[in-house]
């Protein structure tokens, strides 16, 4: 089992909530498939800069070999390989402003390439991916249900995109309400852990 393990917090291991989990959940994974290898990005220690129409063009067959291109088309082919080898792939992310962290936007703009991770047909796009995807997540209130839902721009997004490159299996686990004190925060964090307990490793 080859696992693709992201962490986009720009907390530091200490005291983020997604990092912690996502890294439970990683060595669950680990002990659950002997042979499972892990390979791992660090979205906040290694940013990926924000892409502008470089990208596209350095995707174009035409342009292939263009020295003007080149850096930009290594980088991004690196990403997609490596997604596309990962039987399961691991993202934690903390909810910033009810969206992703931009570092986390920046990896996905770079892997969701036409072509490559998915495709154009008649009757419209269509993933090129499979495998498993985890999404630990963490959000100063409470988005999953309630009054402040619609503005869950986090789960909501990661599971439309993930499922528009193919990945449909998904698994989602939240810490919430992390800001509403010392007490919430611990049990947030409990039933997260318990979630990952509970996680069935088929893969």
């Amino acid at each position: 089992m080859n696992i693709l393990h992201i962490d986009a917090s720009a907390s530091d291991g200490e005291t983020s909530h997604t990092r912690r989990l996502s890294k439970e959940l990683v060595e669950r994974l680990k002990v659950a498939k002997a042979d499972a290898t892990v390979v791992y990005r660090d979205l906040v220690a290694n940013q990926l800069p924000h892409v502008d129409m470089t990208i596209r063009h350095a995707w174009l067959p035409e342009n292939g070999g263009d020295p003007a291109f080149a850096s930009t088309l290594d980088r991004s082919k690196a990403l997609v390989e490596e997604l596309k080898a990962a039987d399961v792939l691991v993202i934690g992310s903390p909810m910033y402003n009810f969206s992703v962290p931009s570092t986390l936007k920046a990896w996905i703009d770079h892997v969701a390439i036409a072509g490559q991770t998915f495709g154009y047909t008649a009757e419209g796009p269509r993933g090129l991916l499979s495998g498993k995807a985890y999404l630990l997540l963490s959000s100063g209130g409470v988005y999953s249900q309630g009054p402040f839902a619609p503005n869950d721009h986090l789960a909501t997004y990661l599971e439309a995109i993930l499922r528009f490159l193919g990945i449909s299996d998904i698994e989602t686990i939240r810490a919430e309400g992390i800001a509403y004190g010392p007490e919430q925060d611990q049990a947030a964090m409990a039933q997260a852990s318990e979630q990952i307990g509970a996680v069935s490793v088929t893969a």
